[in-house]
């Protein structure tokens, strides 16, 4: 027994002696993830405890109601139950229509029969991807405006009436999420295209001795094909449900719209940023994200149950 501990032990240091630089390069991200990633999480505990400035995390009194507090004033507050719904919303019909926009564009991107303008039309699609939403805001602004606006401009000349694009609620929302459909629906594309690329040729060659057209071949070819990576994906969108982009919202808002555009994360903005309510804004953030496990998990177990893989 004592010869091969000793024969473990030498095989290990032999291999740890071989390979020590991939291990020396693994440390790297790892003391990244640690310090600055698990380390912080310490001030988790902040949303149970009256937060002091000249206190250490562990120093601070527990809040009242078994360190509750600050949740059960979250759910009192009508801000944060509108901020709730509204998150809730933008991002469930960001799903609903973002979501399966990369997958129609790369269908047709692979249907395309010259090379040239593939590459062209894949380059337009995914340059929006690289404009901040401040700036992007600022150009929907230009065109979306109700009297100044390109695009009122033109439907006053061609007779119509001018669309509230940002000043009305249900129009906002619109324009909400066509500007995030068009700014990351050709970087999400690239996704799916690079799936398409192992799809066998021969499947494609049988299906044509067979007789099958294109619509078919999408059918029962390529979207079986793509169904594990749309899985994985859907899976991982769905544990970002209750999740918000700062930017996106914020810098599209204005005060007539508010009642639709201020999600969790302006409001932990206003309350903890500005307000200094950082327990409070402590206990929204770790809710939300205690929310978003529970969703990737449960759509994980669902991908299972219905014989899918998962992510993991």
């Amino acid at each position: 027994m004592e010869k091969t501990w000793a024969d473990r032990r030498r095989s290990m240091a032999n291999y740890i002696r071989k390979y020590w630089s991939l291990y020396l390069m693994l440390s790297i991200p790892l003391a990244y993830f640690i310090i600055f990633r698990y380390i912080p999480m310490t001030y988790i505990q902040i949303a149970f405890k009256r937060y002091s400035i000249i206190q250490s995390p562990w120093e601070m009194p527990w809040a009242a109601n078994n360190g509750f507090e600050y949740f059960l004033r979250a759910f009192r507050n009508l801000d944060f139950l509108y901020a709730l719904r509204n998150t809730l919303m933008l991002n469930f019909l960001d799903l609903l229509a973002g979501f399966p926009a990369p997958i129609i564009l790369a269908l047709l991107l692979n249907e395309l029969a010259f090379p040239r303008f593939k590459r062209i039309t894949q380059s337009v699609a995914y340059m929006p991807h690289f404009l901040s939403w401040i700036i992007i805001a600022g150009m929907a602004k230009q065109l979306f405006a109700p009297t100044s606006g390109l695009i009122n401009i033109a439907l006053n000349r061609m007779g119509f009436d001018s669309i509230p694009f940002l000043n009305d609620p249900a129009h906002w929302v619109g324009t909400y999420l066509f500007l995030g459909i068009w700014r990351n629906v050709g970087w999400n594309t690239i996704i799916y295209l690079a799936a398409l690329t192992s799809i066998n040729p021969e499947l494609y060659e049988a299906s044509a001795i067979d007789g099958a057209g294109r619509m078919q071949n999408i059918r029962y070819i390529t979207l079986p094909s793509l169904r594990p990576t749309i899985i994985t994906l859907l899976i991982l969108n769905l544990g970002h449900i209750l999740s918000s982009e700062f930017d996106r919202p914020f810098a599209l808002s204005n005060p007539l719209v508010n009642s639709v555009s201020n999600v969790i994360s302006i409001f932990v903005y206003r309350y903890g940023i500005r307000g200094l309510q950082f327990s409070l804004t402590t206990a929204v953030g770790l809710f939300q994200s205690v929310i978003c496990v529970i969703f990737l998990f449960a759509a994980n177990a669902l991908a299972k149950r219905f014989g899918e893989r998962g992510i993991w």
